[in-house]
């Protein structure tokens, strides 16, 4: 039988070696930034946004190269298909036009609530050529897509605690198609989807600031936003949400197709610049330090909110 001292001192050991476990599961905004790598995330952004891809109109030989590319790397990072080849293929019709569009669909396994899902979303299409110039989208929105990557890069080291669906929504620019399509058709129940986190323009700002729609009416992810250490001179701002003057952005991107099926979802966006659908919105034109920010900041926001049990 241990002695009463000793009993004492293992108990404290074991103590110890817990809380050291806890203080290395979390993750401080700064160490988020060394988990993926930010030459590959500003190098997606230039690949997506040249004019090889035409500007990615839905349904066009640039649509297609980005939808192989983006494919492509959720090969090499390792992301498990959510559907076969990571293709879902749906059709609709648009101004008396037929298209063809695909959304490109990666499933990470959660280690905690594997059967709860956060979306986590990007369009990968853009407005194509028109009257011979070709817009790039590099901000609208290769920098969604490349943030995206980031994440999966990111979840190669850190495995979520949901399972996390990493949609790359088709057809954006034409009514929010690919997203629409996708919760009528969702693969896993609708139900079980707690969260989608849509980013669309994350990649330049002159005041370091992102504003965040759809958190207001959340105590939890309000919290979250509220309490997060971001990253000195960022700065998330809540809004565009109806209620605070300002534009609403609550059917603006992707996210809106969530909304409308009573799905919570919070939206990561700039305001609008002067190369907003414009053939002028270039990887030139992104601001890179800032873009780095965006991403870091976000992943570790996903982190806190991943913590809870959705």
């Amino acid at each position: 039988m241990k002695s009463f001292s000793t009993i004492i001192m293992l108990l404290l050991l074991g103590c110890s070696i817990s809380c050291t476990a806890q203080k290395k599961e979390a993750i401080s905004t700064t160490e988020i930034a060394f988990l993926y790598n930010t030459d590959s995330l500003l190098h997606h952004v230039r690949i997506l946004s040249s004019d090889v891809f035409e500007g990615r109109r839905t349904g066009t030989t640039g649509a297609l190269k980005a939808k192989d590319y983006i494919v492509s790397k959720l090969q090499k990072l390792q992301v498990k298909p959510l559907v076969e080849n990571y293709e879902q293929s749906f059709s609709f019709s648009s101004r008396k036009k037929d298209y063809q569009g695909v959304n490109i669909l990666g499933l990470i396994s959660g280690s905690d609530y594997p059967e709860k899902y956060i979306v986590i979303s990007a369009h990968y299409d853009h407005e194509g050529i028109k009257n011979g110039q070709i817009y790039n989208g590099a901000d609208d929105d290769a920098s969604g897509v490349s943030a995206m990557l980031a994440f999966a890069e990111y979840f190669q080291k850190h495995q979520p605690k949901h399972s996390v669906i990493l949609a790359f929504f088709d057809a954006e620019e034409l009514g929010l198609q690919g997203s629409r399509y996708y919760v009528d058709n969702t693969i896993v129940p609708l139900e079980s989807i707690k969260l989608n986190m849509n980013m669309d323009m994350v990649s330049r700002n002159d005041k370091n600031e992102l504003y965040i729609t759809g958190a207001r009416d959340n105590e939890a992810f309000k919290n979250a936003i509220e309490n997060q250490d971001t990253s000195e001179g960022f700065k998330f701002l809540m809004g565009h949400d109806g209620k605070d003057g300002k534009q609403n952005w609550t059917f603006s991107s992707d996210h809106g197709s969530f909304f409308r099926k009573g799905i919570p979802f919070l939206y990561f966006g700039v305001e609008d610049h002067n190369d907003y659908h414009r053939p002028t919105d270039d990887y030139e034109n992104i601001h890179p330090e800032f873009y780095k920010l965006v991403v870091q900041n976000i992943i570790s926001l996903f982190t806190e909110i991943d913590a809870l049990n959705l």
